[in-house]
């Protein structure tokens, strides 16, 4: 799990954007579950399943407005 989240927050800005368009957004979500779980975050494990089961529509553009800012997607951790 470790190494996903080090190999995710290591891709270049353009590959991240990518990762963050509607099609591929789920690559991000797991990053989320990932990354709580990790942390042994319960309330971000449970938001990123949710996540992961919905798809909540407009967060694929929270995602590429935070990558193109701040290089990272943002998240509770």
């Amino acid at each position: 799990m470790k190494s996903f989240i080090k190999w995710m927050e290591g891709l270049p800005i353009i590959l991240k954007i990518i990762f963050a368009l509607p099609v591929f957004d789920i690559i991000w979500n797991v990053y989320r579950l990932a990354r709580s779980s990790v942390k042994k975050n319960v309330l971000g494990v449970i938001l990123a399943v949710v996540l992961i089961l919905i798809h909540v529509a407009f967060v694929w553009i929270v995602d590429i407005i935070t990558i193109c800012t701040k290089n990272k997607v943002l998240w509770i951790d």
